[in-house]
């Protein structure tokens, strides 16, 4: 049984999170409908990682085995045909060697937070960046973003419904740059807690509107506390951007 290495984009704004649900709209959903439709087969595919209701995916990854090997193309196309009313794409389509696994052979998943720094709401991105009005510092605030850097206890910025077994995590990258009237923060780990980079990214804009320090958020970080944490971003502007895998692990 062969198994396709997919890459997706989606807009979140239409699905209640990624994860099927029975009567709610999903991103999995979508693409195990298409699948149906495109070969007969009912499948419950694998992926890198589950986002939430309202998060983007300009490279989520996930996994399909199937009972019949195609032309990568033809799975590429027949997918994309079927998923023309939904708003997912497959942008790539590729045979997985060995036992390659979405989730677990990833070794980095890579996310994207846009703000959008100017006192005119968005028009034409709107639901697809978070509007923050008060001028942001991006530059104390990728400061203050070192500090989340490295091997830590994230229990401060772990949402109370997290159900990963421990809140050690390494947080690879941590890096905030501004691109013109967006302020970009970029977040690297081979895994994050649930709402994680959400909670990161609120406590920083704290930072950058000038109400918190570097110092506040070593402090909230060592804290080991949910209440010590800034206000939570919304989920519109979060972008899962890519995951990384072993030269291995790759696909043909």
């Amino acid at each position: 049984m062969p198994r396709y290495r997919l890459t997706i984009e989606y807009d979140g704004r239409p699905y209640k999170g990624f994860q099927a649900q029975d009567g709610l709209p999903s991103v999995q959903g979508a693409v195990e409908r298409a699948v149906k439709a495109f070969c007969g087969q009912d499948l419950r595919l694998q992926a890198a990682g589950r986002t939430d209701t309202g998060v983007h995916a300009t490279g989520q990854v996930i996994h399909l085995d199937l009972e019949k090997a195609w032309p990568v193309e033809t799975v590429r196309n027949a997918l994309n045909a079927h998923l023309i009313e939904e708003a997912v794409v497959v942008l790539d389509a590729a045979v997985a060697e060995g036992d390659w696994h979405a989730r677990f052979s990833a070794t980095e998943r890579r996310y994207l937070y846009r703000i959008l720094n100017r006192w005119a709401p968005p028009g034409l991105d709107r639901g697809r960046v978070w509007h923050v009005k008060k001028p942001l510092d991006a530059e104390a605030m990728h400061h203050a973003a070192q500090v989340l850097v490295g091997h830590h206890d994230f229990t401060t910025f772990r949402d109370l419904q997290c159900q990963a077994k421990s809140p050690m995590k390494t947080l690879d990258l941590a890096r905030v740059s501004r691109v013109g009237e967006e302020v970009h923060l970029e977040f690297a780990s081979r895994s994050f807690l649930h709402r994680q980079v959400r909670s990161m990214t609120g406590t920083l804009a704290e930072v950058g509107i000038g109400r918190w320090s570097a110092a506040d958020v070593k402090a909230a970080l060592e804290a080991r506390d949910r209440t010590a944490c800034g206000p939570v971003a919304p989920a519109e502007g979060l972008y899962l951007t890519g995951v990384a895998y072993a030269a291995a692990n790759s696909a043909k």
